[in-house]
């Protein structure tokens, strides 16, 4: 489709190179300045106007892109709507809310498409606090602190011009605005504001509007936030587009409203009485480009729906603009019009036991989030206390957990997801382990019911044998980590009169049958077994009425059960590594180091992103924060297939513990 680009000014190119690199184009240029008009051309062999009508009379191009100075979005985009093409235009809409909400009005009576920037709801980082928000972890959200400190357009813009005559709201505050207004729906008020004229004396240019603004901003349906929108406070501030949420169960930080890019810690959360922790992305990021807008626009126009709901966004953040700006002369509070402005759907979390619809039933696999964390209390030869660790990892945003009854923690971690700022239990996965003492029907039933009850879950989405192999029974092992060690050791390591372990006779097949009917309980989704051979599991699969959808072993460089794990893959059961990083040695190997320094992460990243990028979900189990928003992080990376080959060489055929 067509693109005609109207404005050809520095952050024309951006769109430019954004749309030739999609299935758009470029069809002409239009620029008041013909010099710059004829530059942009050039570089897409296209025409150049100087006049609009000129240009809309020769290009019939679908699209036109407004990407004029600021006091001209308006009439540039009413003659290229009354002209019969589809508008996307820069921020703002226009410069008053009545006009604004003209130029909505007349794109609906002609059926034309209209969009507005900013597309920051759409950015990386913005995704992902949003889906943090999705999850329930703030509770109520009542308070809010926006910053949109544009700095001075004199130091840094080659024609300020436009920018000191519309002031720091219209550009800078477009972006948590619009944020928000997608979060939380339409302002239904300015409760006060204030402006200031702060700026250096010695400046030639000056703002012809205030240069410094301050509102209280009134959701109709969330919070009311502060936002502060200034050309005196420079970009070096400490917050540039900085965004603070504050609910009654935890706090959302988010460093740039209108960032394109992200960073680990650019969302960053923090339930009540704990301090902020970084929520790292858990898939590889794309950027935000400028052009991304102007090609949903284009897809929607192809589709015969042309969408108006960016260009109605931009007529109610002009709307709280010009509210603003009245409160802050004549006093507040001041109704803002909705502009038909909705809350704007989230994400569903890519988690739970939801088969792929695409894939045939012989193949389809439950879904998994990339990476998991592990909650044994086992740690470097002694049982260490994992509360603090497990409620740091769901903090981060961790979202299955690896409980087991052997662990002895589950009413702690079952405390930790009922608090208030955790995340909502249908965004996290729980894995349950029956420990190999209760194999017997009635010992696994009631082991799976007190393991739910400690958890405070409906169900487990899976329930797995930990281990194939049968032991004696010595009595339950409710809370373990509450009873005195030698007690601990006893009732899970039985032995006989010789101090060897005691076995029990039920085959694998039958202990197979009696999960089965921990699952016709209701008390599991699914069904899994741990640290099983391809022999076991083929017996599994020849004796059991139930597929096991999870199968769960020691994974690493050293023991990476290929064959195994392409086994499961072919049969869709999803494939989970325990112990990835804890193998003596492993992250001293040279090769590690030298494929993370490519990829910017640790020798332990490396690791988790070759368990990632072959489709096996690692659960790596740490107690210090910084490894734990690390590992969940490298589930983004992506290996290359000669880079999974040099790791795949460091296997050791005789590796044992």
């Amino acid at each position: 489709m067509d693109c005609l680009l109207v404005g050809a000014g520095a952050i024309a190119s951006e769109y430019a190179s954004g749309i030739a690199a999609s299935s758009l184009s470029v069809a002409g240029v239009c620029d008041l300045d013909r010099d710059r008009a004829n530059a942009l051309a050039g570089a897409y062999d296209c025409p150049a106007f100087e006049s609009l009508d000129r240009a809309l009379t020769a290009v019939d191009a679908p699209v036109v892109v407004n990407l004029t100075s600021h006091a001209a979005h308006a009439d540039v985009t009413r003659t290229a709507l009354r002209a019969g093409r589809h508008v996307y235009s820069q921020k703002p809409l226009a410069l008053e809310a009545d006009t604004a909400a003209e130029l909505v009005t007349l794109a609906r009576e002609r059926n034309l498409a209209l969009g507005c920037a900013p597309e920051s709801p759409r950015g990386p980082s913005q995704r992902r606090a949003a889906r943090l928000l999705a999850d329930g972890r703030l509770g109520p959200v009542q308070l809010g602190y926006a910053h949109a400190h544009v700095g001075r357009v004199t130091d840094w813009h080659d024609r300020p011009e436009s920018f000191l005559s519309v002031g720091p709201l219209y550009d800078g505050g477009a972006y948590p605005l619009t944020l928000l207004v997608s979060w939380f729906g339409p302002v239904e008020r300015i409760r006060t504001a204030d402006a200031l004229d702060s700026w250096p004396e010695r400046a030639q240019a000056r703002p012809s509007t205030p240069s410094h603004v301050e509102a209280m901003v009134e959701f109709a349906a969330g919070p009311t936030v502060r936002l502060t929108a200034s050309f005196y406070a420079p970009h070096r501030s400490r917050e540039f587009y900085g965004l603070e949420l504050h609910g009654d169960d935890g706090s959302l930080y988010l460093r740039g409203t209108g960032a394109m890019e992200t960073a680990v810690d650019h969302v960053q959360f923090g339930r009540i009485g704990r301090e902020y922790t970084a929520v790292p992305p858990q898939s590889p990021p794309s950027a935000l480009e400028y052009a991304d807008g102007v090609q949903r626009l284009a897809e929607s126009v192809r589709d015969d729906t042309p969408s108006r709901q960016t260009g109605r966004r931009g007529a109610h953040v002009v709307a709280v603009c010009s509210a603003i700006e009245e409160a802050a002369t004549g006093g507040g509070p001041v109704e803002v019009p909705d502009c038909g402005v909705e809350q704007e759907s989230i994400p569903e979390p890519a988690v739970g036991p939801t088969a792929k619809p695409q894939e045939p039933p012989e193949r389809r696999a439950i879904r998994l989030p990339p990476v998991g964390f592990g909650c044994s209390r086992y740690r470097g030869g002694e049982y260490v206390d994992r509360r603090e660790s497990i409620a740091t990892a769901l903090d981060a945003g961790y979202r299955l957990l690896d409980s087991a009854e052997l662990y002895g923690n589950e009413h702690r971690i079952g405390e930790l997801l009922a608090a208030p700022g955790a995340p909502d239990r249908d965004a996290v996965f729980v894995l349950g382990k029956v420990w190999r003492t209760n194999h017997r029907r009635e010992q696994m039933l009631d082991a799976a019911a007190g393991s739910r009850s400690e958890l405070g879950i409906d169900a487990f989405d899976c329930y797995a044998l930990h281990w194939p192999e049968a032991w004696a029974h010595r009595g339950e092992l409710t809370r373990l980590a509450e009873k005195p060690v030698d007690v601990q050791e006893r009732l899970t390591f039985p032995e006989d009169e010789h101090g060897e372990i005691e076995t029990a006779d039920i085959p694998l097949e039958r202990a197979w049958r009696n999960l089965e009917a921990v699952h016709e309980e209701g008390h599991a989704r699914t069904l899994g077994v741990s640290n099983v051979t391809r022999s076991q599991l083929e017996r599994i699969l020849d004796a059991g009425r139930i597929r096991p959808a999870l199968v769960q072993i020691e994974r690493h460089p050293y023991k990476p059960q290929n064959d195994l794990v392409s086994f499961c893959h072919e049969r869709g059961i999803r494939v989970v590594a325990h112990s990835p990083l804890s193998a003596p040695g492993l992250l001293d190997e040279p090769v590690l180091a030298e494929i993370g320094d490519r990829h910017g992460c640790a020798p332990a990243g490396v690791v988790l992103a070759w368990n990632v990028t072959r489709g096996v979900v690692p659960i790596p189990s740490s107690t210090t924060e910084s490894h734990i928003v690390s590992n969940l992080a490298a589930g983004t990376e992506r290996l290359t297939p000669t880079e999974i080959e040099r790791i795949d060489s460091l296997r050791q055929p005789d590796f044992s513990r």
